[in-house]
């Protein structure tokens, strides 16, 4: 964990860190607490809204984006290389100081490392708890312009990023549920994890549509559905879909929930979903979900719904149609 490694090499490692000015933590995970640095110095850059939370819980200042003004940058890596290598590349040009980057080895913090270091001097790495942790001065940005990345259109013609859920095209269990939603969907209806907007965009083709919540947590990923999802009828929210309290009750809700956090599967993830589902639709309200077909969502489903059929699917995916929200799941 980065807790372990921040306090090794700030006590004897060799780690030194401005006592003044800002200090920007990209990303730290959520089992995280970044004891080792004086709080009132960090700024956390978070968009993703449970996490964000999180931290401003504990006291922390948490910003969606950096603002170009640090006294040195904490990169925490992620599991996409390239988001990593975007982070690195953002890092380099938010500071004149220290860029320190951690990752565990799981998410690719070696291959990191060796890329940096056909680029820039970098310390050698503090090895613990199965990860590394090194530092760079910040360099002239142009060392790693070609790590820069952000919103950009993919070849199908959607704007998407890395780090966002299907940053190189459409989902094919998405591409599976937009194909089975029916001609009619209700007046009211919501994206739940609607990511870059596919989904939604796919709704917004049904004529008696006239609002389609898209509900995000991941900041990022709604500002490109922004930028996919143009239809005067869109409402963007940043939002926990199991925190998130809908306008009016709701005649269909649409969704591909998510089933990671880390390299486990979570199953909880795609069951919260369907319990806020319940609780946000009308009585007569209609839920279409898709999911991996090893995901047990079936007794969920049979909870919170009057009524659930399976629809299809293919080999890797299952589609299921609830109906009725049970009046208990509505509460």
């Amino acid at each position: 964990m980065i807790d372990t490694r921040l306090a090794l090499a700030l006590d004897e490692g060799g780690l030194a860190l401005p006592s003044d000015g800002p200090i920007a933590v990209l990303k730290p995970s959520g089992n995280a607490t970044l004891a080792a640095l004086p709080k009132e110095q960090v700024r956390v850059i978070e968009g993703f809204k449970p996490l964000h939370d999180r931290w401003v819980s504990h006291g922390f200042q948490c910003q969606l984006e950096p603002d170009n003004a640090y006294a040195a940058v904490i990169v925490c890596l992620p599991r996409s290389k390239a988001e990593a290598r975007a982070m690195v590349a953002q890092a380099m040009t938010l500071t004149e100081g220290l860029v320190t980057v951690d990752g565990q080895k799981t998410d690719g913090v070696d291959s990191i490392l060796k890329a940096m270091r056909n680029r820039v001097d970098v310390t050698a790495p503090l090895s613990k708890a199965h990860g590394k942790l090194f530092s760079c001065p910040a360099s002239d940005p142009a060392a790693f312009v070609d790590w820069q990345a952000g919103p950009a259109l993919t070849p199908g013609g959607f704007w998407t990023a890395p780090g966002v859920f299907s940053a190189d095209g459409i989902d094919p269990a998405s591409a599976l549920l937009a194909e089975a939603l029916p001609g009619t969907l209700g007046k009211q209806v919501a994206d739940f994890g609607a990511g870059w907007g596919f989904l939604s965009a796919h709704v917004m083709t049904r004529d008696d549509v006239e609002v389609v919540h898209l509900v995000e947590a991941n900041h990022l990923a709604l500002e490109c559905a922004r930028r996919n999802v143009t239809d005067e009828r869109a409402q963007f929210h940043w939002a926990d879909v199991s925190e998130w309290q809908a306008p009016s009750q709701l005649d269909s809700i649409v969704m591909n929930p998510p089933f990671h956090t880390s390299r486990a599967a979570d199953p909880a993830l795609g069951q919260a979903f369907v319990a806020a589902a319940a609780k946000a639709l009308a009585p007569k309200g209609q839920l279409w979900l898709v999911a991996n077909r090893h995901l047990p969502y079936e007794q969920t489903l049979q909870d919170a719904f009057t009524n659930v059929f399976e629809i299809g699917g293919d080999a890797r995916f299952k589609l299921f149609h609830a109906t009725r929200p049970k009046r208990s799941s509505r509460r």
